[in-house]
């Protein structure tokens, strides 16, 4: 890569964590979200500087996928926005809305959801224009993967959702339940519902539903794809609890949090990329096969 493009890679970063910054705070004000003025200057400065390095982390983990994307287009479009709002709020509410009731003011948890719909319709499309997909200039070849009997992706979605039940408990018990904090924060108001062991499957599903369209859309080779979906996992999941001055959360909470959600969702997603685009020894030899009859 020249210099030339190495800057020109680097300007396009540098606008797109703008149009981060700006969707962001539109859809935080659009729907009612984000009032600092109880903060004192100091705390304020603080805040708006960690929210400027969360919106560079957005941009550089949106970039990457995007720009070695084989899609172009609205195509990209709408599998930007449904991944950024799956990674960055569906995902992260709906285990809020289980957990945390008592603590979110009222009325926040729906604002939550809106404000993330928001900031994905004004994030994908900007995206996309900013780091020059808007159309596709290579030759498109044929798109094998995740091309796989039923019966194959029957037993690797249940793996995966098995795999992310594993992580989430490990990480969930050996990292954030031996903080002290975490367990003074929840005393007596951490509920664990009688559906809990059906819950965070489900939740494993849908976060490999969510890594799908990138694992199918990106070009090279399968760690590339895994890098993609571990670092949006991470990044787009976790980078807002960096922001001192949480509300909902004190310091010591949001920071265990941080440690213990970041780098098991982060494994979560190379470990489920890896699993879904594995094909067995069998099918490689039928692939090989028909390769050779087709020559």
């Amino acid at each position: 890569m020249s210099i030339k493009s190495v800057f020109v890679l680097g300007l396009k970063v540098i606008a797109l964590t703008v149009a981060v910054f700006v969707s962001l705070s539109v859809a935080s004000k659009v729907v009612g979200l984000g009032d600092s003025s109880s903060l004192t200057p100091k705390q304020a400065s603080a805040t708006f500087i960690a929210f400027i390095a969360v919106c560079l982390m957005y941009a550089v983990v949106l970039a990457y996928p995007v720009l070695r994307s084989r899609w172009a287009g609205w195509r990209l479009v709408a599998t930007v926005a449904l991944v950024y709002y799956g990674v960055n709020t569906f995902m992260s509410q709906i285990e809020s809305a289980v957990f945390l009731p008592h603590v979110l003011p009222e009325g926040m948890l729906p604002k939550l959801f809106m404000n993330g719909a928001a900031a994905a319709v004004l994030i994908a499309p900007l995206s996309v224009l900013i780091l020059g997909k808007v159309k596709s200039s290579e030759p498109q070849s044929p798109n094998l993967r995740l091309v796989m009997p039923v019966s194959e992706w029957a037993w690797k979605l249940a793996a995966s959702a098995m795999l992310y039940v594993c992580l989430y408990f490990s990480f969930g018990y050996f990292i954030a339940w031996q903080n002290p904090a975490i367990r003074e924060f929840y005393a007596g108001g951490l509920v664990i519902p009688a559906w809990m062991p059906l819950f965070q499957p489900l939740r494993g599903l849908l976060w490999t539903i969510i890594a799908l369209p990138v694992i199918r859309m990106m070009k090279g080779q399968w760690w590339e794809a895994g890098l993609a979906v571990g670092l949006l996992f991470a990044v787009l999941m976790n980078a807002m609890l960096l922001i001192p001055n949480n509300p909902i959360m004190p310091d010591a909470v949001r920071l265990a949090h941080l440690m213990e959600t970041a780098p098991s969702n982060f494994i979560f997603g190379m470990l489920t990329t890896g699993l879904m685009m594995w094909r067995p020894a069998a099918r490689r030899a039928s692939a090989s096969s028909t390769a050779q009859v087709n020559a």
